[in-house]
């Protein structure tokens, strides 16, 4: 136990991490598949705004270990492995992505919006060429923060045999061994860390300057 523990778990590190990436990016692009879309049907549906984001809050309200058990009876998505991880994963994933969809594209500046029908932009257009573009900025903060929570949350996926790199901090905290603790909890803040600064760096290259 006196080695470094990145060096001494270093083949099962690798392999828990490629489950820790699997669990999520899976989950985060199920999530951006689902809650871009409901973020725009909001925009245009005022009326579904509170029930989809009140849905999305109560889900967020959730304890994580507990989601993952509730997920276990449940037919098809329930069970023990991924699928229930990846499922609640996703859930968690949903209120930044639909929230900040919405809030870009209502923050489109007005102006804009007119101008564009007075070009006779249909609503379509006016959504894909003019909406989306200028609140791409916005959207990809949603993703951001949601990809963070995701990775910060799958060491819980362990729990109902997952894999990832929580495997090293149950089995650390049932052995009361750090080297294990740190062996799962440092490439798991290297990995969100280093996925908040790419996201971080493609919002800023995409986000239209004084929009």
């Amino acid at each position: 136990m006196n080695d470094f523990f990145l060096i001494k778990y270093a083949p099962e590190i690798l392999q828990r991490t490629g489950e820790h990436l699997f669990l999520v990016t899976i989950s985060i692009a199920i999530a951006t598949l689902v809650g871009i879309p409901l973020g725009i049907l909001i925009t245009r549906k005022n009326s579904l705004r509170q029930p989809i984001l009140g849905i999305a809050n109560i889900l967020q309200t959730i304890p994580s270990l507990a989601l993952f058990g509730l997920l276990i009876p449940v037919p098809y998505i329930g069970g023990i492995g991924p699928t229930p991880a990846i499922v609640a994963l996703t859930l968690y994933s949903l209120l930044p992505i639909i929230r900040n969809t919405y809030t870009g594209i209502v923050g489109v500046n007005g102006a804009v919006r007119e101008a564009g029908k007075g070009m006779g932009m249909s609503d379509r257009q006016l959504l894909f060429q003019v909406e989306i573009p200028l609140a791409i900025g916005v959207i990809l903060a949603g993703v951001r923060v949601a990809t963070v929570i995701a990775i910060g949350i799958a060491t819980i996926a362990a729990a109902i045999g997952a894999g990832g790199l929580g495997v090293f901090i149950f089995r650390g905290i049932a052995v009361v061994n750090n080297n294990l603790l740190l062996a799962g909890a440092v490439p798991a803040a290297a990995i969100a860390l280093l996925a908040d600064f790419a996201i971080g760096w493609l919002e800023k290259r995409l986000t239209i300057p004084g929009k």
